[in-house]
């Protein structure tokens, strides 16, 4: 291991000395730096801006005069979604993902997205952030710095010396290696010092060490390759090019390939025909404002017989209010049914681009950075239920002062 170190302090002392390791070093650092800094202005404006926004809807909503319970539920009342705290890392499908619903009764809005800071990116490359940063670019500086690492000793003869001296294959190579790790290291520094201004929690904390080690074990894996092509090749300018084709293969090539596809085998099924189909359901589950709609008979008549009265108008509840709860109880089972539909083909087209993470490793750390931040299809999916959760909740309990608080005969 001594010898190793060694090796490795030597090809620090080189990059040291090298202008082109130096200012390429820093030229990335300050990249880093720079959109963490926009990202994060990004993230918490929008957050602060969403949070005022909630608690402008509350307040609007409790300020509202009395009013009929089902007049209440058309009125309807907004939820935002605040960002994750690390998303001035990887800010992922925060960009295209919906961030606010408004939640009515009997209908599921899709969620809808802020004409705001965040857009779409740069020529269908993800938002620029310090994730695409360490994705993208910083294999490229690894490569600048270690492809002649091995060849560079075989070049100027010092190879069979240090291997004449008593150094092994294995130190040789694990020396370089432990050298690229360091820079590996060094580079997620202003990552690690980012995150930590704005984790507040254990589990972000948990988030960030996860999400700090995911990134370095993807730059090791590079700079095992790195090392092994050096070693490889005979002559520094096959390595840098064999190399430089195999990152834009799996850097750039293969992603947009994936996600290519996937845009192509996400559009083999029809969204009118499953919301055509959604409104069959829907028009066939009855209409909850008419309490002589033919779905809620047999409802009227047990509350008939269950009382022993012979007019609606004589029961200690509001069967108006009855019909409605009902109604949104069964249209909600309905609107369940065809929101998972969607998710579970969101999900399988997501499933399908995510497969092609077996050929790039950067498609991959993607991926897992995105779900270890919260900016992923599952979390959007997540805030989606919790939402459709919240606003079933909300239309019953108008529902439910319909039923117990509002006259029959006063509400005719």
């Amino acid at each position: 291991m001594n010898v190793a170190l060694m090796i490795a302090s030597d090809e620090w002392r080189a990059w040291r000395r090298s202008k082109v390791a130096l200012v390429s070093g820093l030229i990335f650092l300050l990249l880093v730096l720079l959109t963490a800094a926009i990202t994060t202005n990004e993230v918490l404006t929008e957050r602060d801006a969403r949070i005022a926004s909630q608690g402008a809807a509350e307040a609007i909503f409790q300020e509202q005069p009395d009013r009929h319970p089902h007049r209440m539920v058309h009125y309807g009342h907004y939820v935002f979604r605040t960002p994750p705290s690390l998303a001035i890392l990887d800010p992922g499908l925060l960009a295209v993902t919906g961030n606010q619903i408004f939640l009515e009764g009997h209908r599921q809005n899709t969620p809808m997205v802020e004409a705001a800071t965040s857009n779409g990116g740069l020529g269908g490359l993800p938002p620029w952030s310090p994730a695409l940063c360490y994705q993208i670019f910083a294999p490229l500086l690894l490569i600048l710095l270690g492809y002649r690492s091995i060849s560079r000793e075989r070049e100027a003869g010092t190879l069979a010396t240090m291997l004449a001296q008593g150094a092994s294959g294995t130190q040789l190579l694990g020396g370089k290696l432990i050298a690229l790790l360091g820079v590996s290291g060094l580079l997620l520094l202003p990552s690690l010092l980012t995150g930590l201004t704005v984790v507040h929690h254990l589990a972000d904390y948990f988030a960030l060490a996860m999400l700090l080690f995911v990134y370095f074990a993807y730059l090791a894996i590079w700079s095992l390759v790195i090392v092994l092509f050096s070693a490889r090749l005979l002559q520094r300018s096959a390595a840098l090019n064999a190399l430089v084709a195999a990152w834009l293969v799996t850097a750039l090539i293969i992603p947009a390939l994936g996600v290519s596809l996937g845009a192509v085998f996400a559009q083999s099924t029809s969204k009118i025909e499953l919301d055509l189909a959604m409104h069959a359901e829907v028009l066939a589950a009855g209409d909850s404002h008419n309490t002589s709609d033919p779905a809620f008979t047999r409802l009227r008549a047990g509350l008939l017989e269950e009382y022993g009265v012979e007019d609606v108008a004589e029961l200690p509840v509001n069967i108006r209010g009855v019909v409605a709860q009902k109604g949104e109880e069964s249209l909600t089972v309905i609107l369940n049914k065809y929101a998972d539909i969607r998710q579970a083909r969101e999900q399988a087209g997501t499933a399908f681009i995510r497969t092609f993470g077996w050929l790039s490793p950067s498609h991959a750390l993607s991926f897992a950075s995105r779900g270890l931040v919260g900016t992923d299809l599952a979390t959007h999916h997540r805030f989606q239920n919790a939402a459709e959760t919240l606003r079933y909740d909300f239309v019953q309990g108008l529902n439910q002062l319909h039923v117990e608080e509002l006259d029959y005969k006063i509400d005719m």
